[in-house]
């Protein structure tokens, strides 16, 4: 923008000087009152304001806004401003604008007004000013309205540079939110042809519009790959003099080559033999680039060159081609697996996953495992180490197995809890995968169970099980492995359910031995028995009952316990059950009934490991071996166990016996112990007690029917339709309109201090005839009486023409709640009643206060805060552009803080706050990791309550 000289407004310098010198905030808002009465007369009464007077005006206005001051006036004067034809008076007139009027206001259609006569004028910074708008409010109806001049602007040889910058730019904001409606495919070959302009500037905001436009049309926009190697070459072979003005610390166009780098992800390898070798010349060029000493100390050069180093590692690690530069980047990454710097470990750690999936640098990777191992025991960033864990994982193969599951053994056992189950997971199907000799497998799964028995997923246990099944070489060696283990002092629930599980198949194998005899067996396990939960003593007592077929000789024992008054009396009735329907069968049926009856398990169909299912819903960004992606759905692969795509199914629990007859269920075969692929499904009389697998990262299925209902509904069904969406939107905001027709517009405007709240709701008549028997009641459904204390002061009756009134809500928060209360409201307008059933956003984070702390007391709260049912996490697609202003003001919005400088990843976002009801104080704390490659979100909340991390991770994840 050119600078203005002699243009002061002395009356804001005045104005701003009085605001700084307030002792108070009383004071401040005293002196900001009294210039907005002084303001709202000049503007009504004084109908000889120049330019420069509206022009100051609206500057004070603006600045009270920024103090955090609503403004309700002054937007006319503003549009106004727009007209004029002195820069500075149309700037403050465009500032005003972008900053206070919204996309539905109904100043709108003038403002596109004003915009379109100065996309027309022939002063570049007019034109600019009028782009400058547009990108900051982005509608679908300046889309509509002045779309299809934006790519004329851009692509005219008449236009000067900087106004095709700004055009440039603003066409990817209007295509962001309204894609459809920008008419591109005309001006495809022009703007391509862009990437070919002299001017540095218009290459790069162009890069960035193409870049967008590819990811939506590939194929229309194949031609900008040769043009962007072009460019690229010339910016990387030319020294850093040679483009002096786009120079970043001694790095040439580091932001442009960088774009175009990404744009070049989009597409494979190019087919033109030049274009390829100019293209992989670049990438050496880069790379040796990175090998030279650096031109300055400072950490801003570092930072560019490593910038376009990594995007040009991802571009080699996406065209997966030349076993030359997979290697050297390998190798390059491997030198920074020992830098100084965090962010450099993490991001070389993060590529060499990558790496390892390819069968060119899959070896280079691997002379780098003694590193990688280091990094897992000694780094201090958990993020790292995190990192660290995945790329043992991704090079790990039959050579290497035994020692890489062995290194994270060994770490499991001080590893931080927050990637404790997902080692666990990894530990498992490797031990799989790479298993020569499945004693060892064994004694890894065993090992997991007691290092970190707590993390060790149903699947973990299934799938030992289901392999020791089939594989006979291995059941004597789990037998006496596992009895073993059930021997130690302090054994974990897991331990007891795999030793129910394969000594009631296979006890019989090791019972020669006195140390484990029968008796022994039955003993050792009843042991443990009082300390299992009913889904555990469950199982066991199908062990039992096994034990009744294989050793008969301690058949009454185990009838005294089926027969005992705490068994046949147990309140749990599937417990109840099973004792008393075992029993009888060891009672009335022969022993050929029971031979039939409790005979071994036959093998498990082969399948997909269930484990690596777990783990595919922990990672849903991991893709599948075999299956090609583009860079954007890149993620750390995983292994698979086989080749089948049928997943596990979780074995059943439940039993249905026939007493007195000669089969179970049908079959000559009953799964007694819960792990029969294809369960029966159970009967009325048996509960599926023992089937407690849970897919905690399914979508839950939501219906929400917004019908409109004549009568009042207490739930969404007697909702006015559009009234969930309205609600929704205020989730992160405290003002707005609820609900609009031709009729009536009611607008919120709400204050919240801690466990208090004042809401007001706002009625506006806008027709010319009145309203009559207006009642605005307030519902609170369910259990939401006793979580809220709501005092409602009475409307109007009557609501005239054209009026507005208001109702004053008092609330208090008692305690947590998840429903919303229901304003009801009818009246009778030309004779006929009107009725309204609407949400009042009244939501349990508005009663959130942000809280600031420090790095040391954020981890040592988010480490004590580590049971499972503490944490709510949710993985999503990204339903909004990945804005970082806009996720952050919603998250400001929601009631919690911004945390800068926790989290290793610039990029993620890391809050807290403090829930405030008169009962209580919940600490909250907040992880948000976007995945903008992916376009996806990972949401992370813990808190001392599970339900308050469970309602606050549901209103969330509507957000972004």
């Amino acid at each position: 923008m050119p600078t203005v000289k002699g243009d002061g407004m002395r009356g804001l310098a005045v104005f701003i000087s009085d605001i700084r010198n307030c002792k108070s905030k009383e004071a401040e808002i005293k002196r900001i009152n009294k210039e907005l009465a002084n303001i709202r007369s000049k503007f009504k009464g004084d109908k000889t304001l120049d330019g420069y007077q509206k022009k100051k005006y609206v500057c004070k206005l603006l600045f009270i806004f920024l103090l955090g001051h609503d403004i309700d006036f002054g937007h006319m004067e503003a549009v106004n401003l727009l007209s004029s034809n002195k820069y500075t008076e149309k700037q403050i007139g465009y500032l005003f604008i972008s900053v206070l009027v919204g996309a539905s206001n109904e100043l709108m259609k003038l403002v596109i007004q004003s915009i379109k006569n100065d996309l027309t004028s022939r002063n570049p910074t007019h034109i600019n000013l009028a782009l400058h708008c547009m990108a900051n409010i982005g509608s679908r109806e300046m889309a509509d309205a002045v779309g299809s001049d934006i790519p004329k602007l851009l692509v005219s040889g008449d236009t000067i540079d900087s106004v095709k910058q700004s055009a440039g730019l603003t066409l990817l904001r209007l295509l962001r939110a309204s894609p459809d409606m920008i008419p591109i495919g005309e001006w495809t070959s022009r703007i391509i042809h862009l990437l070919n302009d002299q001017h540095m500037g218009v290459v790069t905001s162009a890069t960035s519009l193409i870049e967008a436009l590819v990811r939506k049309n590939p194929e229309e926009y194949k031609g900008c790959v040769s043009l962007a190697v072009s460019r690229l070459s010339r910016i990387v072979t030319s020294s850093y003099t040679d483009l002096q003005d786009y120079t970043y610390y001694f790095v040439p166009a580091p932001w442009l080559s960088v774009k175009l780098l990404r744009l070049l992800q989009n597409y494979p390898p190019p087919e033109d033999p030049s274009v390829r070798t100019r293209l992989t010349e670049c990438l050496e060029t880069i790379l040796n680039k990175a090998q030279e000493p650096p031109k300055s100390k400072k950490v801003q050069h570092s930072n560019a060159k490593n910038a376009v180093l990594f995007e040009a590692i991802n571009l080699i690690i996406h065209m997966d081609s030349d076993p030359n530069l997979l290697v050297r980047a390998c190798n390059q990454l491997g030198q920074f697996l020992q830098h100084k710097e965090t962010n450099l470990r993490y991001l070389a750690l993060e590529s060499m996953c990558l790496l390892a999936t390819s069968e060119f640098s899959h070896e280079a990777v691997k002379k780098h495992q003694d590193t990688v191992i280091t990094a897992l025991k000694t780094e201090r960033d958990v993020s790292v180490r995190q990192r660290a864990v995945d790329l043992l994982y991704a090079m790990c193969d039959r050579s290497n197995a035994e020692e890489i599951v062995g290194e994270m053994l060994e770490y499991l056992e001080s590893a931080d809890y927050s990637i404790r189950e997902e080692m666990v997971l990894k530990v498992a199907i490797l031990a799989e995968k790479y298993a020569v000799d499945y004693t060892w497998y064994v004694d890894v799964i065993l090992n997991l169970i007691r290092i970190a028995g707590d993390y060790v997923s149903e699947e973990v246990w299934y799938r030992v099980i289901q392999i020791v099944i089939n594989r006979d070489d291995v059941q004597g060696y789990a037998a006496k492995t596992v009895f073993e283990a059930l021997q130690a002092p302090a054994c974990h629930e897991n331990m007891v359910k795999v030793g129910g599980y394969i000594l009631g198949e296979f006890g019989n194998l090791i019972a020669g031995d006195p140390r484990s005899s029968p008796l022994v067996q039955f003993q050792l396990l009843h042991s443990k028995y009082h300390l299992c939960s009913p889904n555990t003593r469950g199982l066991l007592l199908s062990t039992y009952i096994k034990f009744i077929n294989l050793f008969p000789e301690i058949k009454t024992s185990i009838q005294e316990v089926l027969g005992s008054d705490n068994n046949l009396r147990n309140p749990d009735v599937e417990l109840q059950q099973r004792c008393i329907e075992y029993l009888q069968l060891s009672t009335v049926a022969s022993s050929d009934v029971l031979a039939t009856v409790l005979e071994e398990m036959p093998p498990f169909p082969e399948r997909e490991s269930s484990i690596l299912a777990k783990l595919k819903k922990k990672k849903p960004t991991a893709a599948p071996e075999g299956e090609t992606k583009e860079k954007e759905h890149r993620a750390i692969p995983q292994a698979q166990i086989n080749s089948s795509e049928t997943s596990a199914a979780p074995p059943a629990a439940s039993t249905t016996i026939t007493l007195g007859g000669s089969s179970a269920a049908g079959g000559g075969t009953v799964d007694l112990l819960g792990l029969e692929p294809t369960p029966p499904a159970p009967s009325a009389a048996v509960s599926s007690g023992l089937n407690f697998l849970v897919d905690v990262f399914g979508d839950q299925p939501s219906s929400t029917t917004n019908g409109f209902d004549s009568t009042f509904g207490s739930g969404s069904g007697g909702l006015t339709p559009g009234a969930e969406e309205n609600y929704k939107k205020f989730i992160c905001k405290q003002n707005g309109v609820l609900f609009e027709n031709d009729l009536l517009q009611i607008g919120i405007k709400s204050e919240y201090r801690q466990n208090l709240a004042r809401v007001g709701v706002f009625f506006g008549n806008k027709t010319t005839f009145q309203f009559t028997n207006f009642v605005s009641d307030l519902v609170l459904p369910g259990n939401l009486s006793s979580a809220l204390s709501v005092q409602p002061k009475p409307v109007d009756p009557t609501v005239d023409g054209g009026a507005q009134v208001q109702q004053l809500f008092n609330i208090e928060c008692k305690d947590e709640f998840s429903e919303a209360p229901l304003l009801n409201i009818s009246f009778t307008y030309s004779g006929k009643v009107q009725r309204l059933c609407l949400k009042l956003p009244v939501i349990i984070n508005k009663f959130l206060e942000a809280a600031e702390m420090n790095s040391e007391a954020f981890f040592t709260r988010w480490k004590a805060l580590s049971l499972p049912e503490q944490e709510c996490q949710k993985i999503f697609k990204a339903q909004y552009p990945q804005d970082t202003e806009q996720v952050k003001q919603k998250i400001l919005g929601f009631g919690l803080s911004i945390l800068l400088g926790i989290d290793p990843n610039p990029d993620n976002f890391v809050s807290s706050g403090v829930l405030h009801t008169r009962n209580q104080q919940v600490g909250c704390l907040v992880r948000l990791e976007p995945n903008k490659q992916m376009q996806m979100y990972r949401l992370t909340i813990r808190s001392t309550k599970p339900s308050i991390s469970q309602a606050l991770g549901a209103l969330l994840e509507t957000q972004f």
